[in-house]
């Protein structure tokens, strides 16, 4: 080929790879444009996986995507696996009389008085091989072979950027995809109701009615005072149902300016309204196939509310601002702390969508309604904040257990998580007492948590500290009275002063 010719085509290669922001379509034009200046029959580009060390085919020019699909190179394996494991080309003046030519493609059946010659060269990145370049073309002599090899060579080193970046998204995609099926690992097993802590008798009940409602699309309701878990309870139905792999949307109904809830819920028309500059999909439109979760549903605006009725009527909306009707398949599970019966009654709610959301209601109840959870509840926070901070803390001592069980819970579970995250943080011993408990938990008469007097102070501080040392000490006597420092006499005179018997602590 002449000099002219060459800097034409490198020119038309280099505009090729300029042409297109996607980099397979740069090099699919890459090997167009090669098929037609040098008369190739096929052109193919390889690519080493960086993980693996297998070389596939990225791309091909003569050969069909379903034939080079599922085809893969060994390193060192035929002609082309040597290339990318040496470093260095190849060519092959005769396919035919090449044995080394595995022609995995199937594609190079030579006609009576035909043959091909074969030239492939490496494409690197500084000295590492990333993967290769051939061609195909007619046997034309060894003169055109010499310049066929060069001018490969320069394109190979034309496209090494391209190729480089193909092989890197590629790794991308693989760790996210990866990383995308742990998450979802992890967030089923999180959120199985299994892992609902409470083995009251209303938790119980709880823990069933999830059971029963999550194998369904039924709409649920989830009602309960604030910090008592209705989150918690969504994710449970939505990770334990037939829609677990699909999309789970999250909003809180009160945290949404009213003028746009109904955008955000339902999406809206490019100029629908001052602001809307592109149009934009909603989360009911997002949320298809999966389950759409709505909490504060009794602070919903009575417009977005009538929309919200048609999509549970008809499973279908318009956006704002839009005239086609959209369809969309997704269970709502719907969750309030407010008392929708009484809004009802005022106006404030509409009655035909609370009867459509009442389907299959759930009650959460408080944590003053389920004492005997508190120490489950308490237990699993310790450890979970114990590995979080990264204390050494064992348990949580009787008088601290004492006060928690005492203590009415205004703000339920989440109130009594921040209470042992503070206590964690406070503690720097092996126990939590209870002065490190918040001061709400420690004054006021109706909790009873704090003696009234100097005298009654003493004793209780007494009292805990018996208590601990027979439990360190499994009720051996001698031992806890050796290990607070006082006599076996006096241990006993004060053990029996508080109604403390030993035996218990075995």
């Amino acid at each position: 080929m002449k000099s002219i010719e060459e800097t034409s085509l490198l020119y038309e290669i280099s505009e090729a790879l300029n042409q297109h922001m996607d980099m397979k379509k740069s090099l699919i034009k890459v090997l167009s444009v090669l098929a037609e200046s040098l008369n190739l029959v096929r052109g193919i580009i390889f690519l080493t996986n960086s993980e693996t060390g297998e070389i596939r085919i990225e791309m091909a020019h003569g050969i069909s995507e379903e034939t080079t699909r599922h085809i893969r190179y060994l390193p060192g394996e035929g002609i082309i696996g040597q290339v990318i494991e040496s470093g260095n080309p190849a060519v092959v003046p005769r396919i035919s009389k090449e044995p080394l030519f595995l022609d995995k493609t199937d594609s190079r059946k030579v006609a009576e008085g035909h043959d091909y010659s074969f030239i492939c060269v490496p494409i690197k990145k500084d000295t590492r091989v990333v993967g290769a370049i051939s061609a195909d073309r007619p046997y034309e002599g060894k003169k055109a072979l010499v310049a066929g090899e060069k001018l490969l060579s320069v394109v190979a080193a034309m496209v090494a950027h391209h190729v480089i970046n193909i092989e890197t998204v590629r790794v991308e995609k693989e760790q996210l995809k990866t990383e995308n099926v742990r998450l979802k690992s992890e967030l089923e097993n999180k959120y199985s109701f299994t892992n609902i802590i409470g083995n009251s008798n209303k938790m119980r009940e709880v823990l069933q009615m999830i059971s029963q409602v999550s194998s369904s699309s039924a709409t649920v309701l989830i009602r309960g005072e604030s910090g008592t878990g209705k989150e918690l309870v969504a994710n449970a139905i939505h990770y334990n149902s037939k829609r677990n792999h699909q999309p789970f949307i999250k909003i809180n109904c009160a945290a949404i300016p009213e003028n746009l809830i109904e955008s955000e819920l339902f999406g809206h028309e490019k100029g629908a309204f001052t602001g809307a500059s592109h149009q934009k999909k909603g989360k009911f439109e997002i949320a298809n196939r999966g389950t759409i979760f709505l909490d504060e549903i009794g602070n919903m605006a009575l417009g977005a509310q009538v929309k919200l009725l048609r999509v549970l009527q008809e499973k279908e909306f318009e956006r704002v601002g839009g005239y086609k009707p959209i369809r969309s398949d997704v269970r709502i599970v719907a969750a309030t702390n407010a008392n929708l019966e009484d809004m009802v009654q005022h106006g404030k709610f509409r009655d035909d969508l609370y009867f459509r959301l009442n389907v299959f209601p759930i009650y959460i109840p408080s944590l003053r309604m389920r004492k005997t959870d508190i120490i489950l509840l308490a237990d699993h926070f310790l450890e979970k904040y114990v590995r979080e901070h990264s204390k050494d803390i064992k348990r949580i001592t009787t008088p601290a257990i004492d006060m928690m069980m005492e203590y009415h819970w205004p703000g339920n579970v989440r109130e009594l998580e921040n209470c042992l995250e503070r206590a964690v943080i406070l503690c720097n011993e092996g126990a939590i007492h209870s002065y490190h408990l918040p001061a709400t938990l420690q004054t006021g008469t109706k909790t009873k948590t704090l003696p009234l007097s100097l005298e009654e102070a003493v004793d209780s501080l007494e009292k805990e500290i018996i208590m601990d040392s027979l439990k360190n000490t499994r009720g051996n006597i001698n031992k806890a009275a050796k290990l607070i420092g006082i006599t076996v006499r006096k241990y006993a005179y004060k053990a029996a002063k508080y109604h403390i018997n030993y035996k218990d602590y075995r």
